[in-house]
């Protein structure tokens, strides 16, 4: 046996002795270890499932509460909707939340309406997007109830260019400036809208009416 072929064996041999002396010391730990892993594994697993089949439970409810308003039992479809409000699961929660504030509003409560939809925009424990819309919601339904300035102060970020809800934010910026007196602040939002290549149909229509209007008023807002 040559010198090198004896070093391997001898090598081999000590990291056998090793390994046994570490698997007779710390072969429990790796085993309950091992246990471990495979239970956080199921556990997780299982716990996905019943998250699942409750927003799955969830999501069913709420389309049952929509089809009762839609039928026109408003009552039942409220007690749907703050059942679900209260003990839903996932993200079905803050969408009926914000169905029962439409509701307020659908049954002419405005006032109700923008308390409960600053209440969602107000909950940090809801996703983002959830309370851009109720804070858009509520500044539409702001132009009823507020002045001009608290207007733009709730919907000027939801006016800029490149945001999605830009066209509507505009409308009701031109509609309450428009209320306001303010003649030329509402041409200039109404022209935005004109003006914007991504905007076509009805919102551009309504305001060229509103450009019109305005016009011979002397207010044809900035070019």
């Amino acid at each position: 046996m040559s010198d090198d072929s004896f070093i391997r064996e001898v090598d081999e041999e000590l990291r056998r002795d090793q390994l046994s002396g570490l698997w007779s010391r710390y072969g429990k730990v790796a085993i309950g270890l091992a246990v471990l892993v495979v239970l956080a594994t199921a556990g997780y697993r299982g716990w996905e499932y019943w998250a699942d089949r409750q927003a799955a439970q969830s999501g069913d409810a709420f389309l049952k509460a929509v089809e009762l308003s839609q039928a026109g039992k408003n009552d039942d479809a409220t007690a749907a909707l703050e059942e679900l409000a209260a003990s839903g699961s996932g993200e079905y929660p803050a969408l009926a939340r914000l169905r029962l504030a439409g509701e307020e509003q659908k049954k002419g409560d405005k006032e109700a309406a923008l308390k409960a939809f600053d209440a969602i925009a107000a909950d940090k424990s809801y996703d983002q997007a959830f309370r851009s819309v109720a804070q858009l919601r509520a500044g539409l339904l702001a132009v009823d109830l507020e002045s001009y300035d608290q207007v733009k102060a709730r919907l000027s970020a939801f006016a800029a260019a490149g945001h999605p809800y830009r066209s509507v934010a505009r409308e009701a910026l031109g509609l309450a400036a428009w209320k306001a007196g303010a003649d030329q602040e509402a041409a200039n939002w109404f022209r935005q809208i004109v003006e914007d290549a991504n905007v076509t149909g009805g919102g551009r229509d309504r305001a060229a009416v509103m450009l019109e209007l305005l016009a011979g008023k002397g207010a044809t807002g900035a070019s």
